[in-house]
């Protein structure tokens, strides 16, 4: 089953039927919002609003590890976020839309990372951490309804709530980023901790404040003005993408504790063998 994450402004998916509702109890706590089953024609999918109904969590209080085991409990295969973003290359102007292939982590340990720990230790690979032909279907599906979409690009992820300062924005240009968010870590590596296949659509409001021009830099007011039409695109694109047949997904994407799990089955606790039950389903 799919499953979308809504990012800021995307709190629900208008003209679906909800077919159920759910509050999902996690070993990690509560998600960031009921679970909800929506209905197109014959297709089910799951949704949940990153950041909880009416924006209620900053980016470094979303409990992330809730979200992705809630999905999975609630059967999610695959999983598509939809994230607002600022732009690190002239070439992704402010309304473009981009899928990352890679991830710079530049948080700062205010998060939790990992479903591990606590005597049960994994380490599971992340080098290509995205789902190569998740993004190959976002891509086509755009390029079908002439939406311009950027692929293969680098998102660094900053701690936040803060906007960012012109050193760090050439810091991360010269790091070799296209793109700058808040929120896609430690979700895109959780997902995969989870078997998910997981790729995200970015939005670019802004080019961050790497120009010359400070008219250019971000200003929450600039974002706000610009992401209305950006997020209308987005969610014709989420409609589209929802009409269109699932990718085939290279099953070492749905196998990926297959070898990472380092502590026996049998010196683990019966909620550490629930835990793993979920994210190996």
């Amino acid at each position: 089953m799919l499953a979308i994450i809504g990012g800021t402004g995307l709190y629900d998916i208008e003209g679906l039927e909800t077919v159920t509702e759910q509050e999902v109890d996690t070993p990690f706590g509560k998600p960031s919002a009921p679970i909800k089953t929506l209905k197109l024609d014959d297709r089910e999918l799951l949704f949940l609003p990153r950041h909880g109904k009416g924006h209620a969590f900053l980016p470094h209080e979303i409990n992330y590890r809730a979200n992705i085991f809630a999905l999975k409990k609630a059967g999610a295969k695959m999983l598509v976020g939809f994230s607002a973003v600022g732009s690190l290359r002239k070439e992704i102007a402010p309304g473009d839309f981009s899928v990352p292939s890679q991830y710079l982590d530049l948080t700062k340990g205010k998060r939790e990372y990992t479903f591990f720990g606590n005597g049960l230790a994994a380490h599971v690979s992340t080098a290509i951490p995205t789902c190569p032909q998740l993004s190959a279907w976002i891509a086509s599906v755009a390029e079908k309804n002439d939406i311009v979409l950027h692929s293969d690009k680098t998102y660094a992820c900053v701690e936040g709530p803060r906007l960012g300062t012109k050193a760090e924005s050439h810091f991360m240009r010269g790091a070799g980023c296209d793109l700058v968010g808040m929120t896609n870590v430690p979700e895109v590596f959780l997902a995969r901790e989870a078997q998910l296949s997981y790729a995200t659509v970015c939005i670019a409001t802004d080019y961050d404040c790497w120009l010359d021009d400070p008219e250019q830099h971000v200003t929450v007011q600039a974002v706000i003005e610009r992401f209305g039409a950006s997020l209308e695109r987005a969610k014709s694109l989420l409609m589209e993408m929802l009409k269109t047949p699932l990718p085939e997904v290279d099953e070492t994407y749905r196998q990926s504790l297959a070898m990472a799990v380092l502590t026996p089955d049998n010196v683990l606790s019966d909620s550490q063998k629930a835990m793993l039950d979920v994210l190996r389903a």
